[in-house]
Formats: C-alpha cells, structure tokens, sequence
C-alpha cells in the first residue's frame, strides 16, 4: 500500500491512501455491470480515456475519493505500488474533475496522525448535499455488487476456483431440456443472453479480457442478473443474483469455445 502524499485540491490536502483507474477496460466491477454505469454511478460522463479515483482522507480524517483525468499518472502509480515501489501519486490541481464523499471501495488502511476514517459533514453551500457518501457494499447481504466483487476474486484466483470442479462438467446448452435445477435455467439465460453480444454489441466493459498463463486470455462478462469469469482455453464460472453465493461452472463442450473466441474478439483489453 503507498504512503500518504498531497494532494492539493480546493485548498486541503488529501493524505493518498490508494488508488483505482476507471476506464472501459479497468474498472471496479462494484460500481456497475459497465463502464457507462460505473460513471453514472459517480456522475461522471464516459469518456472513453477515463478517469483515475484516488482514496484518501483530509486533515480531519474525513474519506474523499478524487476524480482526476490524468490516467497515465495513475496508472504509473497502481504500477509502481503493485511492485512494491514508492511512487509519488500528486495530481496537478487542474486533472481534478471532481472530489466526492466517501469511498466506493473498502480501504483496509487509515492515514496517520489524523481522526479515523469517516464520512465528511455535509456541506450547505454545495449542491450536491442531498447525494449520500460512497460506501462500499454490504458484505453481508447479496446483490448485484457482491455478485460482480465474487466474480472479480474468481479472476484474481482463477486456479484455486478451477480446482473445485469436476473435469466432467458439462457444457449447458439453452436448446437442452430443462432440468429440475433451477440454477440450470440460470446458466441457460446467461449463456442465450452472452450470444446475444456477439450480434449486439454491448456497452464498454461489460465483456473485459486480460492476459492469462498459456497464451490464454481470462474473460469477465457481465449482464443483468449475472457475471461470467472464463479462460478461453478452459471452461466458463457464473454468478447470479437468484443464486447467492453459489458458482456455477459451464462445461467446455463443442460450443463454449466459440463463444469465448467470439466474446473476446469484442472484448476491451487494458492497454
């Protein structure tokens, strides 16, 4: 995790304490199924070079989540800290583009030598005082952002998720007849609803593809109600919302190849 730095904005300094990019290839899937709706989430438009979110919190221990449009700075940042080096996250006042109560992500750190962590007093004179503080979700309650934060940890984990499933799975055709499962017609609609993208396609973000071992390519595809977490080489994860908690795997058979190929031919990749 990166130290504390300043940042100048509107005349108080803001102790960074991490940081997230928000761009149509990178963003947190707790926000929304796509990038367009993680913006909107925030009140921001999406503009297709995207944005940078920096956490931090004022003098007064209060959480802020500055908006910048100065990716690249943040993206050297994330880069340098995943590496375990110091980087100096400083955005020039004027990459600003808006500072927000509260944080969207949990932060497991606090800065120090200021009060703990805490949502800031409303101020009167803002126009936005009726928006409540950004918070994360509730853990312990199910729902769209906990399905889309359990398909993200899938990704991250891919191998030790991969290893819970039998080899024999089978892959779920939408033709086949109905079985008395329940979560079998939910993967049926999530696999007739993927197909659908590859005619229509969706909004930025909602099919994401990033590099994996093997010349493999790990795909996150989401829609309503569900996310998808795939290995193009390998078979195919879902969540769903009528389904809490649960992981439903999907067989590679003679069809989901094709559609993984497809999906990620329309994918948005980090660049």
């Amino acid at each position: 995790m990166p130290g504390t730095d300043d940042v100048d904005d509107a005349g108080d300094a803001l102790f960074v304490l991490t940081a997230v990019l928000l761009t149509p290839a990178q963003f947190p899937s707790v926000l929304g199924d796509d990038y367009p709706e993680a913006c909107s989430v925030l009140g921001l438009e999406p503009y297709e070079q995207g944005y940078g979110l920096v956490l931090g919190q004022d003098g007064d221990g209060a959480r802020w989540t500055v908006v910048v449009d100065d990716v690249s700075l943040v993206a050297c940042a994330i880069a340098a800290w995943d590496c375990g080096m110091e980087y100096d996250l400083s955005p020039d006042e004027r990459s600003v583009v808006a500072a927000l109560p509260g944080w969207p992500l949990a932060v497991a750190v606090a800065a120090p030598g200021v009060p703990a962590p805490h949502d800031p007093v409303p101020d009167p004179e803002q126009d936005d005082t009726d928006r409540p503080p950004l918070s994360p979700p509730d853990s312990d309650h199910w729902g769209p952002a906990q399905r889309r934060l359990g398909a993200d940890e899938i990704a991250l984990q891919w191998a030790i998720w991969r290893e819970q499933v039998d080899d024999g799975v089978e892959f779920v055709a939408p033709g086949e007849k109905a079985e008395s499962d329940t979560s079998d017609g939910g993967v049926r609609r999530v696999l007739a609803e993927a197909r659908t993208y590859v005619d229509a396609p969706p909004p930025p973000g909602r099919i994401r593809s990033s590099f994996a071992s093997d010349g493999a390519r790990t795909l996150r595809v989401d829609g309503p109600g569900w996310s998808m977490v795939a290995r193009t080489d390998d078979i195919a994860l879902v969540l769903l919302d009528d389904e809490p908690g649960e992981v439903l795997p999907v067989g590679r058979g003679p069809e989901l190849p094709g559609l993984l190929k497809a999906l990620d031919a329309l994918a948005v990749r980090p660049s």
